[in-house]
């Protein structure tokens, strides 16, 4: 890792996430030279956190709920959505943004380009993790949704139709099906679903560190620093000056740095709808509890997934922004919902974690060039799916700063949306 700004790049990556990570593998693998800036490159960011899901059928974009529901989840204090009061007026205008594209047509046309990038999430991922030593971390056992009444199930067919349409598989169970395919739950789920194309990975920090390895084995300098100002000076010149009064010039700059992207975004002329969707999770040892692949809880909006490192039990979202404290006691309210439906499950070890998803109100991340300035590349914006599409995203960042071909319509990914 450099201190010092040593020389110039070609592309300077702002952000050591997943998302960035893979965006610098992917350039690198190009012949290009390439930098990465993080202000902490060892520290906590959600790509350490996740739940580890491999979700490639999640092609229908999050919409608003109907007006009764949302107000019951709003006065739930450790429920699935949770607002801060402080934070209201701020958020108002992504919300406002999420009723909209909560229109029957603007949900198939967000789901239309989210499938256009997870059904070739395989292609991609797998080059990738072989690449960085990490094939033997990915689990490929498909993932299991459960409900807890005929009503619910029912009522979530046509949101799985609509997958079904854009090409996702899935397979209805009945109770005795879950049971025997995981017998750890509680039994009382009269239906399900089994996703045989989900995966998960072993430990989602482990791809993290495996991939940050790589990189710099690979010849990328780590630069380690805030970032106060990208200046682009040309179509390809561009310099990044760091709070500590380092700079450097690049050719080009992919901005990567999760939900702090818009802050970048906004100082170079592009107005981006971004929130913290801040998602909580509690990882405990397993114990005697045996899954075998990730379980979806879809009434409860949480997951349960079988990690190396124990069980985790994570969901739900909470708008506060970036810098609000968190409020651990949902860590410990999804613990008990995953104590409940699973009965052996204990709280030996127990880690609680909180992290900031880059969440869209369309539910599409950012992939493409700035609006204003050909010399920055956006890359951020994945919300739920960052892990999924990373190596996508990777492959598509690296082709537009090579000038090939996508292989994907852009056009809903772009920053001129907002």
């Amino acid at each position: 890792m450099s201190n010092g700004v040593r020389g110039n790049s070609d592309v300077v990556v702002l952000g050591a996430g997943v998302v960035g990570l893979a965006c610098a593998w992917a350039v690198k693998r190009e012949g290009i030279t390439v930098t990465i800036i993080d202000r902490d490159f060892e520290g906590d960011r959600a790509s350490h956190g996740n739940a580890g899901g491999i979700g490639v059928t999640e092609s229908t974009p999050i919409t608003m709920p109907n007006p009764l529901k949302l107000v019951q989840m709003l006065t739930d204090p450790l429920g699935p959505l949770g607002l801060r009061p402080a934070h209201f007026v701020k958020s108002f205008p992504w919300f406002w943004s999420l009723m909209l594209a909560s229109r029957p047509h603007r949900v198939h046309a967000s789901a239309k380009a989210l499938a256009s990038l997870n059904m070739r999430v395989y292609d991609d991922l797998l080059p990738m993790l072989d690449d960085i030593g990490a094939g033997r971390w990915l689990y490929q056992r498909g993932a299991l949704v459960v409900f807890e009444s005929e009503t619910s199930y029912r009522a979530a067919l046509s949101e799985w139709k609509l997958r079904a349409d854009l090409g996702v598989e899935f397979e209805p169970l009945d109770g005795s099906e879950i049971k025997e395919l995981e017998p750890s739950l509680a039994p009382v789920f009269p239906r399900g679903l089994f996703l045989p194309d989900w995966s998960h990975v072993a430990d989602p920090k482990r791809i993290v560190e495996a991939l940050r390895s790589k990189v710099t084995e690979m010849g990328v300098t780590l630069v380690q620093g805030d970032v106060a100002h990208v200046t682009p000076h040309g179509p390809r010149n561009v310099s990044v000056a760091l709070t500590d009064g380092r700079s450097l010039n690049a050719s080009r700059v992919v901005v990567a740095m999760g939900a702090w992207s818009a802050r970048i975004a906004k100082r170079l002329g592009d107005k981006v709808l971004l929130e913290s969707e801040r998602g909580y999770n509690t990882t405990v040892d397993a114990g005697d509890v045996s899954l075998s692949r990730e379980v979806i809880f879809s009434e409860r909006s949480f997951v349960a997934t079988p990690l190396d490192i124990g069980i985790r039990i994570g969901g739900g979202a909470e708008f506060a922004g970036l810098s609000a404290a968190p409020n651990y006691k949902r860590c410990d309210a999804l613990l008990t919902l995953g104590q409940r439906f699973i009965p052996g499950l204990g709280d030996k070890n127990a880690r609680r974690w909180m992290g900031h998803r880059p969440s869209t109100p369309d539910g599409l991340p950012v992939i493409g060039p700035s609006a204003s300035h050909d010399a920055i590349v956006y890359s951020f914006g994945h919300g739920h799916l960052g892990l999924t599409q990373a190596a996508t995203t990777g492959k598509l960042v690296a082709g537009i700063l090579g000038g090939a071909a996508p292989g994907v319509p852009l056009e809903p990914f772009s920053v001129k949306r907002f």
